[in-house]
């Protein structure tokens, strides 16, 4: 990836409320913390696209915290650090980011360009499983950081968007408790739309091509006649592969040539460790006697441009998880891919996804941690041809509705005219304040955020969430006071 580009002559944005002051085109800054490369995690692909919609009318530099190996055509993607971050956020309009960066780079926070965060993961969430196996005292360390993180940019931000109405719903909730829903973003658009919307994941509008086999004939032991069920992405903590397995070897029973793969054991971003579940479901489908015979795990992440290949050789596409409060806000971008690949879809219930299956009949759907339920609906759907094709085919019908021009058209309306907030404007007038309510803040280099910078400074940009331990927290901590 080159060098931050000279950003001399570029449009700004005249007022809060204003437009760009020259005919001359918005220089958008996209941030993700994901590397970019030919393998690439959902973060990455997603600002991708956002880079892809916008390039015909914007400017578009692509920035990653991590490692930075992607050439797109008309747009400038570059690695984001120290050296470069100041140059790259003074010569921006438009700052759309997830994750963490505003936290790392906290400074960004007093600039006037538009400010969209991209808040499709709460990830505050996810890391109450994520962390679930460390210390008492390091788990309390993430939570308060990571919702430090996301309250630090819902302070800020102009416009945020978010993954699902339930996601909204939420955020509703954190954005009005610092203070965001107030007179004045209320008079602006009483919906409140303005503030934030739906934009989720999409798929491409492409209909995908399988150049060659990706499972039958080339994995050891599944043929071209065999029943594939694909685990479609990686292997975390708040997935249950588990009952899964389990349940492979109820379906084995009753269909022999069933297969259970796992497209990808390791994550794409080197700085993210292997998790505890990934090793679990190995030892097992060991233990069951299935590895190598009815469930296979592919140690490598497949290529983004590679995946029709292993998509198009399944039969169903599948995705488990536990009951708990990641699964009520989340939204899993793998099921994105099983529409597109128009694969029949076995989930479990209490998501948004499981929800879409069940009311337009794309597959089945089972309890948490139901065994004999999960097994059920995959025989059901393996034995009986038709159903498994008329499922296939409303797969195909609602993934119309998922692609990138659709899912991420709130965002592209916005950027039409984009705007600061009116309600961080220094001029608005909030007579009778009460005293603490939260209004205009001012950003700086807080205690909890100069973690972010000594993390950073350590060299390890990226997940920052797997970092943040109490041992981190105490270096911080040191860093702040000169000791």
């Amino acid at each position: 990836c080159p060098r931050a580009p000279d950003v001399a002559g570029r449009a700004r944005l005249s007022t809060y409320t204003g437009s760009v002051t020259s005919p001359t085109r918005r220089h958008v800054l996209i941030v993700t913390g994901e590397p970019l490369g030919t393998k690439m995690a959902g973060p990455a692909i997603r600002a991708v696209e956002m880079a892809t919609l916008l390039k015909p009318d914007n400017d578009v530099i692509l920035a990653t915290m991590g490692r930075c190996d992607l050439v797109i055509e008309g747009i400038t993607t570059v690695h984001l650090n120290h050296q470069n971050a100041r140059q790259l956020v003074e010569g921006s309009d438009v700052i759309i980011f997830q994750g963490v960066f505003l936290s790392i780079y906290h400074w960004a926070a007093n600039s006037d360009a538009v400010i969209i965060p991209d808040i499709y993961d709460p990830f505050h969430l996810e890391t109450l499983e994520q962390e679930s196996d460390r210390p008492m005292a390091e788990r309390w360390e993430v939570s308060h950081m990571t919702v430090e993180a996301l309250n630090h940019q819902i302070r800020r931000g102009d416009y945020f968007v978010c993954a699902s109405e339930k996601q909204r719903d939420f955020w509703l909730g954190q954005l009005a408790g610092q203070g965001r829903i107030n007179p004045t973003s209320y008079d602006e658009d009483a919906s409140l739309r303005r503030l934030i919307d739906v934009a989720p994941f999409g798929l491409p509008e492409e209909t995908p091509v399988q150049k060659q086999h990706g499972l039958r004939g080339v994995i050891d032991g599944i043929g071209q006649d065999d029943k594939v069920i694909l685990w479609g992405g990686g292997v975390y903590n708040w997935f249950d592969p588990l009952t899964l397995i389990r349940a492979m070897a109820v379906v084995a029973e009753k269909v022999p040539e069933a297969r259970l793969v796992f497209m990808g054991m390791k994550h794409p971003n080197p700085d993210v460790p292997a998790m505890a579940m990934a090793n679990h479901s190995r030892e097992l489908a060991e233990q069951l006697g299935l590895t190598g015979r009815h469930v296979f795990f592919n140690e490598t992440w497949v290529p983004y441009q590679d995946r029709a290949d292993l998509l198009l050789d399944a039969d169903i596409g599948v995705s488990c998880h536990f009951d708990h409060i990641e699964t009520e806000f989340s939204f899993r971008t793998r099921i994105l891919d099983y529409l597109w690949a128009g694969l029949p879809i076995v989930c479990t219930q209490g998501d948004a996804f499981a929800t879409l299956v069940e009311t337009e009949g794309l597959g089945a759907t089972a309890a948490p941690e139901d065994v004999l339920g999960l097994a059920t609906a995959l025989i059901d759907l393996l034995t009986d041809e038709p159903a498994r094709a008329a499922a296939s085919e409303r797969v195909k019908e609602v993934a119309k509705r998922f692609t990138w021009r659709q899912s991420l058209a709130p965002l592209m309306a916005f950027m039409a005219d984009p705007r600061r907030a009116p309600d961080l404007h220094p001029d608005t007038p909030r007579p009778h304040t009460p005293a603490g309510f939260v209004h205009r803040p001012k950003f700086g280099p807080r205690a909890d955020l100069a973690l972010f910078r000594t993390y950073l400074d350590q060299g390890g940009p990226g997940e920052l969430v797997r970092r943040m331990t109490g041992r981190v927290r105490r270096i911080a901590r040191e860093t702040v006071s000169g000791r």
